[in-house]
């Protein structure tokens, strides 16, 4: 690997960390999502779930941000290639949000399923 390439791996990386950045600063969503992460790790901690437990959760969080992140990069891309109303602009709108929505439920329920047990209910 030559030193343009380090140089050019690295800002890859400039990159994708400005992207992050971005996302949480101006993503609502992202934000709401945050919260309900904080709250798993915390239950997590308090619980002293299983390790097991642990990767799962920390997939679903990971696996969260990174949809919800998705989620804007298609969102923001439409909105550059059309400003007016189009029928498959929506649609590609709605898919992702949907996308999102299919998952946080997924991930809610499976929250439900471990944090459950600890409960004592």
């Amino acid at each position: 690997m030559g030193l343009h390439d380090k140089h050019s791996f690295l800002k890859s990386f400039s990159y994708a960390f400005s992207g992050i950045k971005t996302s949480f600063q101006s993503e609502l969503h992202l934000k709401i999502h945050s919260f309900a992460g904080v709250l798993a790790l915390g239950g997590g901690f308090y619980f002293q779930i299983t390790k097991i437990e642990w990767i799962v959760i920390i997939l679903l969080i990971m696996g969260m941000f990174s949809l919800e992140m998705m989620n804007t990069a298609i969102e923001k891309t439409v909105d550059l290639v059309t400003r007016d109303y189009h029928h498959l602009a929506k649609k590609a709108k709605d898919i992702a949000a949907g996308a999102v929505l299919v998952y946080a439920i997924g991930a809610m329920v499976i929250g439900i399923i471990i944090f459950w047990p600890y409960l004592g209910i």
